[in-house]
């Protein structure tokens, strides 16, 4: 049965990629969201798609000071990762559309018993096992 989340506060989250995006576009309740947790956590995956979201280095440098300065630490993809997110496509690619670099991010949450937090619940929602945090604007 999958736990849904949705109060702040909660230990040992991990952020997905669009909580960032938020944060980017100046939405407060993003921003807060961040600020309220004392241990800030993302996935490879996660670092992987700000970085090649950037389209200059002085974005990449900005990116990566955000990162340092919130003191958000990033989850090294292993091989149990790996083997969740492969399961996660086989079993919700085809019937649900999860995509390699959700099913990588749920994954790495999962295997560290995390909560996800994420404003794209519907990516997220029919993974069993995964405690998840809807931001909601």
């Amino acid at each position: 049965m999958q736990k849904w989340i949705v109060c702040a506060g909660d230990a040992f989250v991990i952020f997905d990629t669009d909580i960032f995006i938020w944060i980017e576009r100046g939405n407060p309740k993003a921003a807060t969201l961040v600020e309220q947790e004392e241990e800030r956590f993302i996935s490879v995956q996660t670092y992987l798609e700000l970085l090649q979201c950037v389209q200059n280095k002085a974005q990449h440098d900005c990116t990566k000071q955000f990162l340092r300065d919130f003191g958000f630490r990033t989850l090294p993809l292993t091989e149990t990762i790996g083997h969740r997110a492969t399961v996660y496509i086989e079993e919700y690619s085809l019937s649900h559309g999860l995509r390699a670099g959700d099913a990588l991010i749920a994954a790495t949450a999962t295997e560290n018993n995390m909560t996800l937090c994420s404003s794209s619940a519907k990516h997220f929602r029919h993974i069993k096992e995964l405690k998840l945090k809807v931001f909601r604007l």
